[in-house]
Parts: structure tokens; sequence; C-alpha cells
């Protein structure tokens, strides 16, 4: 089980991994027939939120990538995708590098298309601060980052549970107040720590009203509800940079549009 924390931006697309199996998600993710199991009280797996990419020059990139998205400028894109644009959308890299870098990044982001969401999805990487080391590039950094826990108890916990590990998330900050309902006003029935969570679907009419909540189960069993934006899902992309020279630029995916041709 390995997560990368997302902005509110990009939140709720990456929710539909978040829950996974347990609604019909566009791909990636994939359905499945397996009963929803019952919410059970389990054992808090700490976590330790991600960390700042706290290298020089990288702030003031992510405020140019900022203005770049915001204008959708491509030709300004173009001039900050590295040429060795990768691009791995599940184990392998699939940018064709018979192409300008550009073509590959609007491919796997959804560029084409500037009322689409992908210019949305861009921006929502300029604004996220996040981000760790690419285990196998050198000199890449990939957001949003990722927390840090212990992958054998997160596996023991999804067994315990008999879960997906696509039904936990993590908070986004500690102390996250959690209501009996998804009305603002609902009474709260505990607090979470930093520790993973068990998303919850709700098909409740009231839950489709209040889509700005998600329905978790607590700790102790029970079910209750926080704001959508304040739980990261265990699944998401990754926008990834290196420094050429004295600049950044956008280095690779991780994730993305599904493969043309497959």
């Amino acid at each position: 089980m390995r997560t990368s924390r997302l902005t509110p931006t990009i939140l709720a697309a990456a929710t539909f991994m978040l829950i996974g199996a347990l609604a019909a998600p566009p791909a990636p993710a994939q359905p499945t027939s397996l009963p929803l199991a019952a919410p059970l009280a389990y054992k808090p797996v700490p976590i330790k939120l991600p960390q700042p990419i706290k290298e020089a020059g990288f702030e003031a990139f992510l405020k140019q990538l900022a203005g770049i998205a915001a204008k959708k400028d491509r030709p300004a894109l173009a001039r900050i995708v590295a040429q060795g644009f990768f691009w791995v959308p599940e184990d392998k890299d699939v940018a064709d590098k018979k192409k300008p870098a550009i073509e590959n990044l609007s491919t796997a982001l959804g560029l084409e298309d500037r009322d689409g969401p992908g210019w949305d999805l861009l921006t929502g990487y300029a604004a996220e601060p996040t981000g760790g080391a690419h285990p196998e590039r050198k000199g890449v950094f990939c957001a949003p980052g990722e927390p840090a826990f212990d992958d054998k108890a997160a596996e023991e916990l999804a067994t315990a549970t008999q879960t997906d590990p696509s039904e936990w998330g993590y908070p986004t900050v500690d102390g996250i107040e959690v209501r009996s309902g998804p009305e603002p006003t609902s009474a709260v029935v505990e607090k979470l720590g930093l520790h993973l969570v068990r998303a919850y679907p709700d098909d409740s009419p009231a839950s489709a009203v209040h889509g700005d909540m998600i329905r978790i189960v607590t700790p102790s069993g029970k079910l209750g509800f926080i704001s959508l934006d304040l739980l990261s899902p265990l699944v998401s992309e990754q926008l990834c940079y290196v420094k050429e020279g004295n600049a950044w630029k956008i280095a690779g995916v991780i994730g993305g549009n599904v493969v043309p041709g497959q």
C-alpha cells in the first residue's frame, strides 16, 4: 500500500480511486465483484504526512507552472518539458520518443481539449508542494508526496478487515472531527489521528446532496462523515520534475490517461 497526497483541486477525481471497487470507477481503477466488508473496528496504522520538496528554485517553478496552466499556454508549457520525458501509466514507459515531449505530456494529461479536465489537473499539480525522490531516476522528484507508514502493518490491517487497499486513505491533518451525518451541524462522534482510514461508500439521498463529504469507518468501528478534501487516497497519479542546468522541468507522468491503442 503506497499513496500520494492530493490537493483539493484534484482530490475529487482521485476519490474514485480511493473507494476503488466500491463504485464503478473510471480507468485505471477496476471494479470487483467482491461484496463490501462490514464496518469493523481496527487498529490504527500511524502515518507521517508527506513533506514539501525543498530544492532550490522549485517553489518559483511551481508558480511559473501555475501561471502557464491558468492561461492554458501550450507553447510556454512545451518549453518546460524535459526532452527525456517519460510516461508510465502502469508498469512501463510508453512515451513515444519520436514525438516532441509536449505531445506525450498532452496525451498523458489530456491537454488537447482546452475545456477538458487536463488543464485543471495541471493547475492542481502546480498547487502541490509535496513530493519525493523517484527511486529509480536520479535527480527526479515526483508529486504529490507519499506518507510514511508500515507496509506490513497496512497489509495486516487489510487482511483483518477483509478490505482492499484501495478502500483506505489518510487524513491530511491531525484531529479531524468525524460527524454522525453529512450535514455540517451533525454531532461529532470521534476525532481522527494521523493514521490510515477506511472509506465506506454511501448511496443515500442525503449523501448525494452533500457531495463534498465522504463516509468513513473510524478505528472504533463507527460510521461517520468528514470533508472530502481532508482524506487523501491511497492511489494517485504523479507529475515528476527534474532540474536541467538551473531550470526545473516536467520530467514525466506516473499514471495518466489510458494508453492509446490498449
